[in-house]
């Protein structure tokens, strides 16, 4: 039987996980020549994700930012692919209590989301409190969100799946570059794993629940 939107997005079994949406990334404080935050600056990424978790709190969803952070020594983290070694050489600004390793100023947090934030790896699940948190929520569905498509919003899904949540993506509360293989990645992978739908869809769904309660 055919899941419908309405049923996804329950909210008192919902969460937003919003992945690497911080302030050093898709934010106010993204260096200017980071490919990422040009894609999510010129989708307006962060207000519109910012529409979203207002729209969640306000139904009952649970918003969650899910962060990576260094320590200044680095212990703790690893670096055995090219993208963590890459991290490794720039992470002066993004660590443990840096503003740039925040969630963007336009989504919080507020004092009922959850900050799962992990030294390690390339998705939030893996060696994190984040799955026993959500199920201790009384969580089924996870609203994907952030950056970015080509690994960290991939990763956030399979993960998700295979721990057994149902996974909704809003097209345009993503980002990833190039344009083409974001478009690629949601036409040959992302789309057998979850439903796509819309920023504004979820909020007009959350809108009428909460009109019907």
């Amino acid at each position: 039987m055919a899941v419908s939107l309405q049923d996804l997005l329950r909210p008192d079994e919902t969460a937003v996980l919003a992945m690497e949406a911080k302030r050093g990334s898709v934010g106010d404080l993204a260096p200017g020549d980071y490919q990422l935050a040009k894609a999510a600056r010129a989708a307006g990424l962060a207000p519109r994700l910012g529409r979203l978790a207002r729209a969640g709190r306000a139904a009952g969803a649970r918003m969650v930012h899910c962060t990576s952070a260094f320590r200044p020594d680095g212990a703790g983290s690893n670096y055995n692919a090219p993208l963590l070694s890459w991290g490794r050489r720039v992470n002066d600004e993004l660590l443990v209590g840096a503003p740039q390793a925040d969630p963007a100023l336009e989504l919080g947090p507020e004092p009922e989301d959850f900050v799962s934030q992990r030294l390690h790896g390339v998705s939030p699940f893996s060696g994190t409190e984040l799955d026993s948190l959500l199920r201790n929520s009384g969580v089924r569905n996870v609203v994907v969100v952030g950056g970015s498509v080509n690994i960290g919003v991939l990763g956030t899904c399979i993960e998700a799946v295979n721990l057994g949540y149902r996974v909704v993506i809003p097209r345009d509360g993503v980002a990833g570059v190039p344009e083409e293989y974001v478009d690629m990645v949601f036409e040959h992978t992302l789309r057998l794993l979850a439903m796509i739908t819309t920023v504004d869809k979820i909020i007009d769904t959350w809108s009428g629940a909460q009109a019907r309660a």
